[in-house]
């Protein structure tokens, strides 16, 4: 049996910059690895964490309706893909920064992502950190 994830966790809003916010939506199926990411992103000045998922529908879902300014999406995910996500919302909402973070960083899953709508492709084992980067060169 697999257990999926869709929390809000809307209005954890960083009490530094609340005019300044960059809202974000995490997508990831290892609950360390999301963990991690939500408070590193937590933690920083002028973002926000509005959402979080481990699954395409869950994340489907959250993302159209919370409209968040960027989305961390992992390929891998319970039950599907990030792709999915991403091929699903992108059109709908082209404005929303994603910022795939997978550990399989293939030329192929670069090129589809790219393709697809993704303004960010990061190896998670090279480029962890350098989500902080993407949403922060984003910040409105």
């Amino acid at each position: 049996m697999t257990c999926s994830v869709m929390r809000d966790t809307t209005g954890m809003r960083n009490a530094l910059n609340p005019l300044n916010t960059q809202s974000v939506f995490v997508v990831e199926d290892a609950p360390p690895i999301r963990e991690r990411l939500t408070a590193m992103l937590g933690e920083s000045d002028g973002v926000e964490v509005i959402g979080e998922a481990d699954n395409p529908q869950s994340a489907i879902q959250g993302i159209l309706s919370k409209k968040p300014d960027s989305v961390v999406l992992d390929i891998q995910l319970i039950g599907g893909s990030g792709l999915e996500v991403l091929e699903a919302v992108h059109p709908i909402h082209p404005q929303i920064v994603f910022i795939i973070l997978t550990n399989f960083p293939s030329k192929q899953y670069r090129q589809k992502c790219l393709a697809s709508g993704a303004s960010y492709f990061l190896d998670k084992n090279d480029e962890f950190l350098k989500v902080l980067d993407a949403v922060h060169s984003h910040l409105h």
